[in-house]
């Protein structure tokens, strides 16, 4: 028994340190940390094999919420149980949120966005973002048909930008995939360990539904300003889709016009928010640290994430049970191959867009993704030479 629980805490620290790890150099928003998961949890570690990945990332995206972080709390789960996806929460989130509150408190007049560290870091995205697509794209889309799906997923998402296309294009994948593939063979299929019950799960949702209705309830009865916080920044949490962009709208309505947050402070906490690794929803950490210090900060980062904890402790286990099934399954095939769609249309838009500006971005773009394919550098210093070499060229061009 003591060996069982110290192989546990050997495994509790193991994932803390890597995920810690990754919330220090996973820059480039949602779409990008999902490259830095796939390349350090299924090609590195191989804790989990391909499909499995896409499944989880596929219902990440389907779920409102943060998707990287929902995908970084499942892995942590399938590794060491609920105790494990917080710690790799904590890991992955605690970086950006202690960044963010201590900008808000010491250096909010600063402005982050054009310097050139950050220009590079958004190349190095680009990088990790590309050699994650080869990867995915090889093992998910290798027959035409399912290319097929994964362009129409590339084509709708990219044409039709608004919050519900990605759930939307997923649907139809399903549906295609389940047409097409409801009678394919599935000796391959690699169950997911994910130890929670199902009755577990429910409570989890129940939890998710109750707060989401009785938290505007008792802000208007007690006018407290602590749980008008909690509750705009839950409600946030809970009711975006599309990732971290599409959450900075709502908040800004939320709290802008309120007078809680002038504009000014909200847009320099927002080109901060680009400046640091990890989620953007830890964006949340510096607006409760602008309205209520510290204190607040911890209180908004919690508010808005508790949704995507309890969503997807939620879903796992029954997720697990569906994917498993032989009619499922070839709907989620159909699914894994729209994620590739998906993830290639976020790869142009916002990332290859805002990150490529020159023929000296692409080649240092090329120059990187050289050290990280071919030459199997790691990727800390693929992060390290992105930054020294976008001041650099910052100062030369």
């Amino acid at each position: 028994m003591a060996q069982k629980k110290e192989i546990g805490f050997k495994t509790l620290i193991e994932l803390l340190i890597i995920s810690t790890r990754l919330g220090l150099t996973s820059f480039g928003g949602p779409v990008a940390h999902l490259g830095y998961f796939h390349q350090e949890y299924v090609r590195k570690r191989k804790w989990m094999d391909e499909s499995s990945y896409a499944d989880l990332v596929a219902l990440a995206q389907f779920l409102p919420g943060p998707a990287s972080s929902q995908v970084g709390i499942g892995i942590g789960v399938m590794r060491a149980g609920v105790i494990g996806g917080i710690v790799s929460f904590i890991g992955f989130t605690l970086p950006s949120v202690i960044a963010l509150i201590v900008f808000a408190l010491l250096v909010q007049t600063f402005d982050a966005g054009d310097a050139g560290w950050i220009h590079g870091l958004k190349i190095v995205a680009v990088v990790v973002v590309a050699h994650a697509i080869l990867g995915m794209a090889k093992n998910l889309t290798p027959d035409v048909k399912r290319k097929t799906i994964a362009l129409a997923a590339l084509m709708g998402t990219l044409l039709w930008q608004t919050a519900f296309t990605q759930v939307g294009v997923i649907l139809l994948a399903a549906m295609a995939g389940y047409m097409l593939y409801k009678n394919h063979d599935n000796v391959d299929q690699v169950k997911m360990n994910f130890p929670i019950s199902k009755r577990f799960a429910s409570v989890c949702l129940t939890i998710f539904f109750g707060l989401l209705i009785l938290l505007p309830i008792v802000r208007e009865m007690t006018a407290y300003n602590w749980v008008a916080m909690f509750d705009s920044f839950y409600r946030a949490g809970s009711l975006v889709f599309g990732g971290g962009h599409v959450v900075l709208p709502l908040l800004e309505r939320e709290f802008v016009p309120a007078g809680w947050v002038s504009e000014e402070a909200f847009l320099a906490g927002y080109g901060a928010a680009q400046a640091v690794p990890g989620p953007l929803f830890t964006f949340a950490a510096y607006l409760g640290a602008v309205i209520n210090g510290w204190q607040g900060g911890l209180l908004a980062t919690a508010a808005i994430f508790l949704p995507a904890f309890l969503l997807i402790l939620g879903a796992l286990p029954f997720w697990d049970a569906l994917r498993r099934h032989d009619k499922v399954r070839g709907a989620l095939m159909g699914v894994n191959a729209a994620v590739v769609g998906i993830l290639i249309s976020a790869f142009y838009h916002p990332i290859f867009t805002s990150s490529i500006l020159s023929a000296v971005d692409f080649a240092f773009a090329a120059l990187l993704f050289t050290m990280l394919v071919y030459y199997k550098w790691a990727p800390w210093i693929i992060v390290l030479t992105g930054a020294i070499g976008g001041m650099i060229l910052s100062f030369i061009f």
